[in-house]
């Protein structure tokens, strides 16, 4: 009997250890789970707070790494969320689609995909798109997860690809992404780093291209005997092919010969004739693909030993203009077209005569011979003239604009100068130069430092009133729009104004169009933003006329995006040097 009362009470200790151990273990996967997402309290808000504080300096940076993927592991039909950026980073929140019909981000997109857009406008889109979100409405997990990765290609953001897969475990177009990253490097002739992109290759992925990739590192990395067991296996799943087994049993040394055919179905195809196929040659054509054309040109594939092949020639020289050969070959080439001494010297009398390429080699060449920076550039403006005769000026201007930048604007004939400068090509979406203030404008004034510096909220507050008042003394200073950009962005971020700064009366000369007004009815954010990208289009903000910019950051200013804001206004109202 005291038995069974001792077995009753052992087994009544386990019951309540393991009820214990039960509930610390749910505690804490709890805890790990939220390492990995966002609080749920967040997660279920409509609208995340924003912060009117940020430095219109912040730019749009990738996090390390944010992991946000499902609120609750209870509910398996919950939607996941995809993306690269916190949305709270970019004042957006989960729901920033949510009100958006799937049509709409379709069809701003594809007239987006029709705008060379400029660097401000990329990375607000950037920025839209690669946030984590619900799809808008109307519109699957998988088609908007597809088209982030689509995007991510055709802008080749190989980097950013990289960092989502990082970021996102499992999703549709997860092989599409990996072949991208693959590919990118095999094009680049650089299979050591093509082979650390399988990591991302895990066992739900089942793509036959990936894993015959997969076969190539374990050979490359001499661990053969690890490929050779799981090309058994890509044959036994009937995934191989006749040229791909034909290959590797040669690289294997299974085999010691192999097909000279050249296979251009894909990049690794291609890839492996180059490297198996003894004096390897190739002629590319208009058909070829562009990876194979970029691997041609990184493995120094493209060779031109025949000089009197115009044909040849002119393919290489419009394969170049549409940026599939490296515009330098054309030049190297061109040094090694024969002309005899009595043409060379008698240049300008004699390309005439030539047809368009060999006229082209023959005043190059004259350029290279010339000494004084006069004839140097007497030469590289007719070289110009002969690329625009053949509509080939993609070739030559990068190339004439460093020429000029080697010589020297100060060191040009005075009646080149003018031309030559124009024919620099300057990147000044990247350095838009150092800030000068001048107190006597208030869009360019000193209050800007709150933007461009991160300057205290106290000290720009006695600016403002500073300012202001000085200016309020010159009955001849003309309120301007940018000055109202300014102003509304001050009041949104909870500075005051005189009092005898009539605002209100001021903008309402402005009229914001009405369905971008709608938008911020609606709560549209994303959607906004992605109009805004729109107006802004190919130009910096900087470009954009005062009216456009006040009413941009006014909309913006309405949707709480201020780091967008903040970018647009940092752009738009410094005064530069």
């Amino acid at each position: 009997m005291k038995l069974k009362s001792y077995n009753c009470l052992v087994v009544l200790l386990m019951i309540i250890f393991t009820t214990s151990l039960s509930s610390e273990e749910k505690i804490d996967i709890w805890k790990n789970k939220e390492k990995k997402i966002t609080e749920t309290k967040n997660l279920e808000k409509e609208n995340i707070k924003d912060s009117s504080e940020l430095k219109s300096s912040q730019t749009i940076k990738t996090p390390e790494k944010i992991q946000i993927q499902e609120s609750s592991s209870i509910d398996v039909n919950e939607q996941k969320v995809y993306g690269i950026y916190d949305p709270e980073t970019n004042n957006f929140n989960l729901n920033m689609w949510s009100t958006t019909k799937a049509e709409d981000l379709r069809s701003s997109l594809k007239r987006l995909s029709k705008i060379e857009l400029s660097q401000s406008s990329n990375e607000i889109l950037e920025s839209i798109l690669l946030s984590f979100s619900y799809p808008p409405q109307g519109m699957t997990e998988k088609e908007f997860v597809d088209l982030k990765i689509n995007w991510l290609i055709k802008n080749d953001r190989a980097n950013l690809i990289e960092s989502f897969l990082k970021q996102n475990e499992e999703f549709d177009s997860k092989s599409k992404a990996v072949q991208y990253l693959v590919d990118k490097n095999i094009a680049s002739a650089d299979i050591k780093e093509g082979c650390k992109k399988i990591k991302f290759i895990d066992a739900k992925i089942k793509d036959p291209y990936l894993e015959k990739f997969k076969i190539y590192c374990l050979v490359f990395n001499k661990k053969n005997p690890d490929a050779q067991l799981l090309l058994d296996l890509l044959r036994e799943q009937k995934q191989s092919s006749k040229f791909y087994d034909d290959k590797i049993n040669f690289l294997l040394g299974v085999t010691d010969k192999t097909s000279n055919k050249i296979d251009e179905k894909n990049l690794l195809n291609f890839y492996l004739s180059s490297i198996t196929i003894k004096d390897f040659k190739y002629e590319p054509t208009k058909k070829t693909k562009p990876e194979i054309w970029q691997y041609l040109n990184a493995a120094n594939l493209i060779k031109f030993e025949d000089a009197s092949d115009k044909e040849k020639l002119k393919e290489l020289e419009t394969a170049a203009n549409n940026n599939q050969l490296d515009k330098n070959k054309i030049f190297e080439i061109y040094k090694q077209v024969p002309f005899n001494l009595n043409i060379l010297i008698n240049a300008k009398d004699n390309y005439q005569s030539l047809n368009e390429s060999d006229a082209r080699a023959l005043i190059y060449q004259k350029y290279l011979l010339s000494e004084s920076n006069d004839t140097k550039i007497d030469y590289l403006f007719l070289l110009e003239e002969l690329f625009k005769k053949s509509d080939l000026t993609n070739i030559y201007s990068k190339f004439m604009s460093d020429r000029i930048e080697e010589i020297g604007i100060g060191n040009i004939p005075q009646e080149y100068q003018e031309s030559a400068q124009a024919r620099i090509v300057s990147d000044e979406d990247l350095i838009l130069g150092k800030v000068k203030y001048n107190d006597k404008i208030i869009h360019q004034s000193k209050i800007l430092k709150y933007y461009v510096e991160g300057e205290n909220k106290k000290k720009i507050q006695k600016d403002i009133d500073k300012i202001f008042k000085k200016i309020s003394k010159n009955k001849k200073y003309f309120i301007s729009a940018k000055d109202l950009a300014l102003a509304d962005a001050l009041i949104s971020d909870g500075y005051t104004l005189p009092s005898n700064f009539k605002y209100n009366e001021l903008v309402s000369k402005f009229n914001i169009p009405k369905n971008l007004l709608k938008l911020i009815d609606n709560d549209q954010k994303a959607f906004l933003a992605l109009k805004i990208v729109e107006i802004i289009g190919e130009d910096e903000p900087y470009q954009l006329d005062p009216e456009t910019i006040f009413f941009v950051t006014n909309l913006l200013n309405k949707m709480n995006l201020v780091t967008i804001r903040n970018k647009v206004l940092n752009s738009a109202l410094p005064l530069r040097t």
